[in-house]
This record gives C-alpha cells, sequence and structure tokens, in this order.
C-alpha cells in the first residue's frame, strides 16, 4: 500500500491509500504518540492506526504546546480533515477521550463529517468536571499529585533534569483538561464504547456510564482490571476488545 503525499505533523506516518479503516488515538495528559506505537500488530490488517502527536512532546518537543480545548481541536480538525475520506474511529484516554469527544463534534459542525464509532477510555463523561484541578500548583505540590495519580514513571520523577522538560508539557495538558468546559449540544449520531478501570480513583463507573447520554446510538462500557493507567497494565484486553469492535466495522464496510 502507498501513502498519501498530505504530510502533517500531527501524525507519525501518512495513511495509506488502500486501508478500509482508520483509527486515530489520542493520548493522556503528558503522553504522546509513542504510547499507541504497537498498537497496530493487534488489529486486522486493513486497519491503519494513526496516533495524533501533540506538540511539546517526542519529535515535536520544540513546538509550545496548547493550553485551550477550542484551539487544540481546531488545530488537530483543520490537519487530519484530508485524511478522513474513509471511514474512521477515535481512541482517546483520560484527557484524550475528552479531545476524540471534541473532535468529533467540531468535524460534525463545520465539515458534516462523523467517526464511525467514539472509543473512550479512562474518562469521566465530558460534563463531570474535574474535582480537584492541580494544573496551577508550586511544582512541588504539582509533582505529588503527579505521583498520586501514578501515570509518570517514578524514574522521572525523581530526575530533576527530566522533569525540567516535562512539568511544563504535562501542566499544559491538565490546563486544557481541567479548564475544558462543557457545552450542551445534540448527542453524536455515531455508537460510544468506553473502557474503565475497576479501581481508577480518576473516573469511576458512574462517572463513565454518563457517556451513553452523548449518543443516540448504541452505548458499550466494559469495565477492565486495574487502575488510571489499565491501559498499559492490561493492554492486552484493552487491545482484544478493540479489535473486536473493528472487526465489526470492517464487516460494515464490506471489507
Amino acid at each position: 500500500m502507498e501513502p498519501q503525499k498530505i504530510a502533517t505533523p500531527w501524525l507519525l506516518t501518512s495513511p495509506m491509500v488502500n486501508e478500509k479503516l482508520r483509527l486515530f488515538c489520542l493520548p493522556y495528559a503528558g503522553g504522546g504518540a509513542l504510547i499507541y506505537k504497537e498498537w497496530a500488530k493487534a488489529f486486522p490488517a486493513d486497519v491503519g492506526v494513526y496516533p495524533i502527536q501533540l506538540p511539546g512532546r517526542e519529535n515535536r518537543l520544540a513546538e509550545p504546546p496548547f493550553y485551550k480545548m477550542s484551539q487544540l481541536v481546531e488545530a488537530i480538525s483543520a490537519a487530519i480533515v484530508p485524511y478522513l475520506q474513509r471511514p474512521f474511529i477515535f481512541f482517546g484516554h483520560s484527557l484524550g477521550a475528552r479531545i476524540a469527544f471534541e473532535l468529533a463534534r467540531n468535524l460534525r459542525k463545520k465539515w458534516n463529517i462523523r467517526p464511525c464509532r467514539l472509543l473512550v477510555s479512562g474518562s469521566r463523561a465530558p460534563q463531570i468536571a474535574e474535582p480537584k484541578p492541580i494544573h496551577h500548583l508550586p511544582d512541588d505540590e504539582f509533582v505529588k499529585e503527579l505521583r498520586r495519580l501514578s501515570g509518570t514513571p517514578e524514574a522521572i520523577l525523581q530526575n530533576r533534569e527530566l522533569m525540567e522538560l516535562f512539568i511544563p508539557i504535562l501542566r499544559a495538558d491538565f490546563t486544557v483538561d481541567e479548564t475544558y468546559v462543557y457545552s450542551e449540544d445534540v448527542p453524536l449520531a455515531c455508537p460510544i464504547s468506553a473502557f474503565g478501570g475497576k479501581e481508577d480513583m480518576e473516573a469511576n463507573q458512574k462517572e463513565i456510564e454518563a457517556w451513553a447520554g452523548h449518543t443516540c446510538g448504541e452505548f458499550t462500557l466494559e469495565m477492565i482490571e486495574g487502575n488510571h493507567f489499565f491501559l498499559q497494565t492490561r493492554k492486552d484486553i484493552l487491545l482484544r476488545s478493540v479489535s473486536q469492535i473493528l472487526f465489526q466495522h470492517l464487516n460494515l464496510t464490506g471489507a
């Protein structure tokens, strides 16, 4: 399969022209596209997996990060719309789920384009605000909260030089997340499948179930053993479930 000629820094690779279905993945706060690097190996060959790379991390480290959800969503939408002429699905974990949700709404409003399905993971429904914002805290307290959330490796938290690089990115992402204000709109037409960690203190089952109100189609929920980062600790279970969903949509496209 030959890649398309369109290039964008928001994707690590350009989509192939013969794919039947595309999966665009949004990272959690502080995460980069590489967290999804190996996902394609678990999925059908006709599915292209395209992690979205946000500015300020990995190969875009020199670029300033975004601090507002609306601006971030507008930038991503403009960058990926050329790739959405084929059936596509959004996946997002934590902050990434809310970005994916707002992307779906933005694409509907501006281009009348919709994903086949929205996959949300480790995330409260968008109308449920963050109960304890941390983006404004001094560095020492901010790092203490990061340690409590267990999403940043301890080796990084204890490395002053690395934290000097990571804190601005993390603070920017938490600002995007914690200053995001949900606005009422009609539910999405696409189905929503939600995933949660049974021991997740950041998004409990009731808060995840509230995603059901954001679709006029099918809603499914699967709770997986683990805390907020079950997508890493129980990745095999999550990928198996996502793969089954992708197979369903491939069948619908006649692949």
